[in-house]
């Protein structure tokens, strides 16, 4: 099954943040990233409701399904890799099951039929390799809103708080509690109705 477990560390930056940890670390030399996250749901929340989320990203024209659970050690994350016309499909609230992505969702009591599409987030990433983490910085723009983080990601707890808080501490910056982007971005979906 294609599922891997996702250590980070998240915090949100003002865009004078962003651009002392752009010069902390040399993101100047690697090639920014965009990608687009399209995001789907139940109409009673069901995944919300579990801590889970459901989306279809597409990067460097590729399109993948992941779908996000808690899990004792971060998120567990299950993809399907989607063709173009299937990601099209489902964008039109037409869901085809994926097989991994399908069978996770029936362990939550969750049928593909349920669900709807909610709208997009695009994010513009930047990313460098860091003492044995994936430092990220990303500007995400999503209805009327943008924002800017910082993301450390890792294979263990304890490389992944140690770098994240040495960036914090170097660039001067407090931490955030951060919601992950589908919570910023449900915020703003209901901001906006």
């Amino acid at each position: 099954m294609s599922q891997e477990i996702e250590i980070e560390y998240k915090n949100l930056l003002t865009l004078e943040e962003y651009q002392q940890v752009y010069q902390f670390l040399p993101f100047k030399s690697v090639e920014l990233i965009e990608q687009t996250n399209y995001y789907f749901e139940s109409s009673d929340f069901k995944l919300r409701e579990q801590g889970a989320a459901l989306r279809i990203r597409k990067k460097n024209d590729q399109w993948v399904l992941t779908l996000k659970q808690p899990h004792e050690e971060g998120l567990l994350e299950t993809h399907d890799s989607l063709t173009e016309e299937e990601a099209n499909l489902w964008i039109q609230n037409k869901m085809l099951e994926k097989p991994h992505t399908e069978k996770q969702l029936r362990e939550l009591g969750i049928s593909v039929d349920e669900l709807t599409y909610l709208g997009s987030l695009t994010t513009r990433r930047k990313e460098v390799a860091y003492k044995d983490t994936t430092v990220v910085l990303d500007h995400s723009l999503y209805y009327d809103q943008e924002d800017f983080e910082l993301e450390v990601e890792a294979s263990s707890r304890q490389q992944g708080e140690a770098v994240f808080e040495e960036i914090l501490t170097s660039c001067d910056i407090p931490t955030r509690n951060t919601d992950n982007k589908i919570k910023r971005f449900y915020k703003a979906k209901l901001q906006s109705e």
